[in-house]
């Protein structure tokens, strides 16, 4: 996962992005209703608090091993989706998820599929969002949920969709963007599976928080937000209030950090958790 730098200038024009959603109309009883219905069936999905790190290429099972002597319980693997910087992923498969969640991991699964239409990161402009986002954030939630349940993962299970750092000042390209993730979450949802939503604090997540406080539906479960550089704030996070996505969130606060345990050196990102892992069958 890459993230660029919020600036001053991309933090004033989120502001325009408001323009954008709907008029706040009973947002808070709105956000009660939903919350009550994400909390109970997030107790499909078992709850995990702590360390994890995700890695673009799942490690061996070798190294899956070793790193049981490392602070980490959870791991995060990109395991579908068109936009995937790792797409050749020799270990991952269903046996793997398996083996390694009998050696006490949890597991967090991301999907990166389509990217935002004005996606900073140059590896990602051949896979924006088209034209149709409805259409396309529906065929990639179901991508999404099959390929999941390929690996073993059950209905109940929260599925991660990556979207990385954009203009959230760009009113037409935000719309589009949020489109797209409405259509990705309700397909998942309909499905059984939890949606959960990363991107950079300075992006995706404040427009997602934007969105939450002007009363819009089919919002992310579960929120992983990425802002480094800093310690583990998983409730500190200046984008989001303090009340939203409660023990539904990931925040990675370091990147391609190397670290070495059991004899097995890594480069990771890495993560505090207070959110549901998937359930593996």
């Amino acid at each position: 996962m890459r993230r660029l730098k919020l600036t001053l200038a991309t933090f004033a024009a989120t502001l325009l992005t408001l323009a954008t959603l709907p008029a706040p109309a009973a947002v808070a009883d709105e956000w009660q209703d939903e919350g009550q219905e994400e909390q109970a069936a997030a107790l499909a999905a078992p709850p995990f608090k702590g360390a994890a790190f995700d890695i673009c290429n799942a490690p061996s099972l070798a190294a899956m091993r070793a790193w049981r002597s490392s602070p980490y319980r959870a791991v995060g693997v990109y395991y579908a989706g068109r936009g995937r910087h790792c797409p050749v992923q020799r270990n991952l498969n269903k046996s793997w998820v398996a083996q390694v969640h009998r050696m006490g991991w949890q597991v967090l699964p991301v999907f990166v599929g389509s990217q935002s239409p004005c996606v900073y990161a140059q590896n990602k402009k051949g896979v924006r969002i088209g034209k149709q986002p409805v259409k396309q954030g529906r065929s990639e939630g179901g991508q999404a949920v099959q390929a999941a349940r390929a690996l073993g993962m059950l209905t109940g299970s929260p599925l991660y969709l990556d979207l990385e750092a954009y203009n959230v000042g760009n009113a037409s390209c935000a719309r589009t963007t949020l489109e797209f993730v409405r259509a990705w979450n309700r397909e998942v949802r309909a499905r059984g599976y939890l949606p959960g939503f990363y991107s950079s604090a300075g992006s995706g997540v404040r427009q997602m928080e934007q969105a939450r406080l002007a009363g819009v539906k089919d919002l992310p479960a579960a929120i992983w937000f990425a802002r480094w550089h800093t310690g583990p704030a998983i409730y500190q996070e200046a984008s989001l209030h303090k009340s939203a996505w409660q023990h539904m969130r990931i925040h990675q606060y370091a990147g391609d950090a190397a670290e070495s345990h059991g004899g097995y050196r890594l480069v990771v990102d890495r993560n505090q958790v207070d959110a549901p892992v998937a359930r593996i069958g």
